[in-house]
């Protein structure tokens, strides 16, 4: 948490989709299987990268949906990734052969998978992101590791696991995942969720965030209240325009704002 920043983030993220093998109850992009995929295109991504690496980012993180439902994943992450530390967030159950080889053949040091898992067994996890899903996510981590990719774990902090820290906690480091590659994060009241924190532009510290729609103040939402501008490009006027936002912001209000991970 850090008292009124005066500038944004220097992650960049990128909704690769919108549809998703799962469809959790506190999806806050109300991903599912059925749902729009609003695809971004290959070369989309590619002006993309290009800009943030001129705009000075240094993270750029793809998410969705579930992005490796995606075919052109593999060479949107081996383009990011040539030029700046990449990470694809993922629930790891998609990762047959054929997936995984394709990962594999675009392995780097700059690229992270981070990984949802909200339990150290399924009755932490499965209440809110679906029956059986710990155990083929659990199978996916297994075979991501074994394959040596680094992994990045993300919890979200329910009900059902909010008693069960410390031993989720326990669990990670039993799969050699270190303390500084774990994120735990409260519920956000946005999307499928209607339980958690509200937040909007006044308390969350901006991480510009691009769909096919335009730019986003930040990940955990691209609902309207949150649109920062329509055209994507050129990337540095959304950064402008952002940072113009935040110092009013700052300027009007006193107290703390979030960093979601």
């Amino acid at each position: 948490m850090t008292k009124n920043p005066l500038s944004l983030s220097s992650k960049l993220w990128i909704y690769a989709n919108y549809n998703c093998n799962l469809r959790c109850s506190y999806c806050v992009a109300e991903s599912h299987p059925r749902a729009s995929k609003r695809i971004i295109s290959l070369a989309t991504v590619k002006r993309i990268v290009d800009e943030a690496e001129r705009s000075g980012f240094e993270n750029i993180y793809f998410t969705g949906g579930e992005p490796f439902i995606l075919k052109d994943i593999y060479e949107m992450l081996s383009y990011a990734s040539d030029q700046l530390a990449t990470t694809v967030l993922t629930n790891a159950m998609l990762f047959n052969d054929r997936r995984l080889g394709q990962l594999s053949e675009i392995k780097n040091q700059r690229l992270t998978l981070q990984v949802s898992l909200d339990g150290a067994s399924p009755e932490q996890h499965d209440p809110y992101r679906g029956a059986e899903s710990w155990q083929k996510t659990i199978e996916g981590i297994h075979k991501l590791l074994d394959a040596g990719f680094r992994i990045r774990l993300s919890t979200t902090e329910t009900p059902a696991n909010t008693a069960f820290m410390d031993e989720i906690c326990d669990f990670r480091r039993s799969l050699g995942i270190l303390d500084d590659d774990h994120i735990i994060r409260p519920l956000a009241k946005r999307g499928f969720s209607d339980e958690g924190m509200e937040v909007g532009k006044h308390n969350l510290i901006p991480e510009m965030t691009i769909n096919t729609d335009g730019v986003y103040w930040h990940p955990l939402s691209t609902d309207p209240d949150l649109l920062v501008r329509k055209e994507i490009f050129p990337l540095a006027e959304a950064v402008s325009q952002i940072e113009v936002e935040l110092v009013k912001i700052s300027g009007s209000q006193e107290g703390d704002m979030e960093e979601f991970q």
